[in-house]
């Protein structure tokens, strides 16, 4: 039996995430991210998936691209993408995002954040799995995007989620193969 998903979200966080030089900065958009994503998060049932970026451009850009499947020739074209496209939200911060996903529940929502790094007191993700089986909390799963989420980021999230890794010391998925493995683990048939 499925486990119900409406108590789990994912924001794809733009900002702030740190480049290559641990530069704090804004990180642009990917077509492919907001597809995928949000085909993985509709796969397992999720029915919230946030773009989260300051940058009005890159907003209107992420409206532009789910707009082209949400109405007209997109939509009448492939309504599966439709219906995977019609769960993206997107918000300028982070506080947008946990605002709008809080508003559906009573409970108060937590945030889990994960990234490539093991981080000390990281949960796994068949305990994640549990809590969200036994609880009527909501949960926002947050992912960065370029080198990862800030420090600070980490310092205030409820939980981390342990890295999604391999037998080796390579480990540099894209944040959209991470959180299709990550939502199977999650949300997929033991």
């Amino acid at each position: 039996m499925p486990l119900p998903a409406a108590n789990l979200a994912i924001a794809l966080v733009h900002y702030p995430v740190y480049n290559k030089l641990h530069e704090v900065v804004t990180t642009a958009l990917t077509n492919l991210d907001l597809h995928d994503i949000a085909r993985s998060s509709r796969t397992f049932g999720l029915d919230r998936f946030y773009i989260v970026t300051p940058s009005q451009d890159q907003r209107a850009l992420a409206q532009r691209i789910t707009g082209h499947w949400q109405a007209g020739w997109g939509a009448a074209y492939n309504p599966d993408r439709k219906e995977a496209l019609d769960i993206v939200r997107v918000c300028d911060t982070l506080k947008d995002a946990l605002s709008d996903f809080q508003s559906g529940f009573s409970e108060p929502l937590k945030t889990v954040i994960t990234g490539a790094a093991n981080r000390a007191g990281s949960i796994t993700c068949e305990g994640f799995r549990q809590m969200l089986g036994n609880s009527e909390s909501p949960y926002l799963l947050l992912l960065g995007t370029g080198w990862g989420l800030t420090d600070e980021c980490f310092q205030h999230a409820d939980y981390i989620l342990e890295p999604i890794a391999g037998p080796g010391t390579y480990n540099h998925l894209s944040v959209r193969s991470a959180a299709a493995i990550m939502l199977d683990r999650l949300r997929g048939t033991p």
